[in-house]
């Protein structure tokens, strides 16, 4: 009698689930990717901010030279000039002489242009300006850290005042 053996055939690995694997792997491995990414780029976020607010603080004292534009808004001929003489004779630096975008500004007022705004209350106090008339605008396109508007209640202001 002859023996018959049978030889068992070998499970052949389904196309499709091998397939459905490899997919798997690869989603899982881009999602790894992904949360670590995010989680360093959330690091840096972090980190920068405390930057950033450790930078302002120290921001809260003036500056020695005050760069600053005055701007004329109220109309008033020789306004701006009256008050650059008086911010120049009290060691503030004057770069620019112009005027404002409209000549109908009621009450002056100080732009802080880079976050400093103590430079800004600096200026306001010295001309009599309210410290609510200090406003913050920051723009990285301008080269100086206060702009000064003179309002129409200029009259009311030191360097009228003061040479009246």
């Amino acid at each position: 009698m002859k023996k018959t053996i049978k030889k068992k055939s070998e499970p052949k690995a389904d196309i499709k689930d091998s397939t459905l694997n490899i997919f798997y792997n690869l989603i899982i491995f881009f999602l790894a990717v992904l949360i670590v990414y995010l989680s360093y780029s959330a690091y840096l976020k972090i980190i920068h901010s405390s930057d950033k607010i450790g930078f302002e603080e120290k921001k809260e004292v003036p500056s020695e030279i005050i760069q600053l534009n005055v701007l004329n808004g109220c109309g008033i001929s020789g306004v701006a000039d009256r008050f650059t003489d008086y911010l120049r004779a009290h060691d503030f630096d004057v770069v620019e002489v112009g005027n404002y975008i409209s000549f109908n500004i009621d009450e002056s007022f100080v732009i802080d242009r880079i976050g400093n705004k103590a430079n800004a209350i600096k200026v306001a106090e010295s001309l009599g300006i309210d410290k609510s008339k200090v406003i913050q605008q920051l723009n990285e396109d301008y080269f100086l850290d206060v702009s000064l508007v003179i309002g129409k209640d200029y009259y009311k202001l030191k360097p009228v005042i003061g040479s009246e």
